[in-house]
């Protein structure tokens, strides 16, 4: 068979329903289980007024999330039968005729109009839903002035990024991606090192853990299993929610340890212990090591399989766009490599969830279990979270195992 423009055009839309449908069967099927009885194991979780809350919390983020999926299909669908990427290659092109800067305007102007879509949706999701049950701590002037700051970090590092792409395919051709590879894998370990010192301040304060009883704790387990930590921060999380996290980012000497103002709050101290002996775990166990390296293989393959396709005038036909170009190309792959990536995101997603089994068993065994489980079952109830997720969307969607497995692991 001889492809057509019209073949790949129909190959793209098919995708993207195809994709669309799996996703909100997946969706009606978990919301399903929401009225499920909680598993004897969890029962301790909440008690009914809580329980209740978290089952309204749910359904009313599966009906706005239902909403904003639809209107996003909607407005893509529309946007490719209306030849929309060709109207908007022609404004780009009418600006100029370099096509460094044709490539920024046409990704200008697509990511222009998703925010002026999406922008009141996620005041909605903040400040009605958010706000509703107790989540949201943000105020107006804040979620402005964050929407503008990722706008200008969008801009700054991500067109500068996609300029040098452009530039690498405007002198290599088909070979540009070799040196984007090389380019993104050093860029991804720039970040890695350095995202804390970089961006976070931009958007988050970030202090030193003090002085106590919970510092001292974090550096004698460090200390006990080996793990060099002399960078323990505390993050402002409670000026946008009062949800919990921690996160450990970096390696060698720039690795640290990012603690939630809110995390302190809601636990204590031998719970905090047990969330860090979990990131160690990942630490010791090489997860963040291979994460890095997987992704970046990922990475490499893609670009290699793009670099196949950039030139074909099929893709830009296919959109209504005579002249080949490197932004005309990139969209339409980026439809068609689709069933790709969502193979590998579930491969990662497993991969991923065995790495927090992993985790889990190296914070029982230098720490403790029922530490762990105090605070995984706090966070699950703080967070208002599902304890009763379908298997299958748990297999679509979950880097992490379900609470239930995690807490029936650490119990053996």
């Amino acid at each position: 068979m001889n492809l057509t423009p019209e073949i790949i055009f129909n190959v793209i839309i098919g995708i993207l329903v195809v994709s669309f449908l799996i996703d909100k069967y997946l969706d009606l099927l978990n919301a399903k289980h929401f009225d499920d009885e909680i598993p004897e194991e969890l029962k301790d979780v909440y008690d009914q007024e809580r329980y209740l809350k978290s089952q309204q919390y749910k359904k009313e983020n599966f009906r706005f999330s239902m909403l904003i999926s639809a209107i996003s299909f909607i407005a893509t669908i529309a946007f490719f039968y209306l030849d929309g990427f060709a109207y908007v290659d022609g404004i780009a092109r009418s600006f100029s005729s370099n096509e460094i800067i044709i490539t920024l305007l046409f990704f200008g102007i697509i990511l222009l109009g998703s925010s002026i879509l999406t922008t009141p949706l996620s005041y909605y999701q903040t400040f009605v839903i958010e706000e509703k049950y107790g989540f949201n701590t943000s105020t107006k002037k804040l979620f402005f002035i964050d929407k503008i700051k990722g706008w200008l970090l969008m801009i700054v590092i991500g067109g500068g990024v996609l300029a040098l792409i452009v530039w690498f395919y405007q002198l290599t051709g088909q070979n540009f991606w070799i040196y984007t590879w090389i380019f993104i894998a050093a860029f991804s370990i720039f970040m890695m090192l350095f995202y804390s010192t970089l961006i976070v301040p931009l958007f988050n304060k970030q202090t030193p853990l003090q002085e106590g009883e919970l510092k001292t704790k974090l550096e004698d387990f460090a200390s006990k299993v080996g793990f060099n930590l002399d960078k323990i921060f505390v993050i402002d999380g409670s000026k946008r929610s009062t949800k919990a996290n921690a996160y450990f980012t970096g390696f060698g000497t720039k690795k640290r340890v990012v603690l939630y103002d809110t995390l302190i709050n809601d636990l204590e101290p031998d719970e905090i212990v047990a969330v860090l002996a979990h990131e160690v775990g990942h630490y010791k166990k090489k997860h963040i090591i291979f994460n890095m390296f997987t992704s970046i293989l990922t990475t490499g393959i893609t670009l290699y399989i793009l670099s196949l396709f950039i030139d074909n005038s099929l893709l830009a036909n296919a959109l209504s766009v005579d002249k080949p170009s490197f932004h005309i190309a990139l969209i339409a792959f980026g439809v068609l490599y689709t069933p790709i990536s969502e193979v590998t995101g579930l491969a990662m997603n497993y991969i991923s969830r065995k790495f927090e089994y992993q985790a889990d068993a190296y914070a029982k065994e230098h720490h403790s279990a029922a530490s762990l489980i105090s605070s995984l079952k706090k966070l699950s109830k703080n967070n208002l979270s599902n304890l009763t997720p379908h298997k299958s969307y748990v297999f679509a969607h979950y880097s992490h195992p379900t609470l239930l497995q995690r807490v029936q692991n650490l119990a053996k």
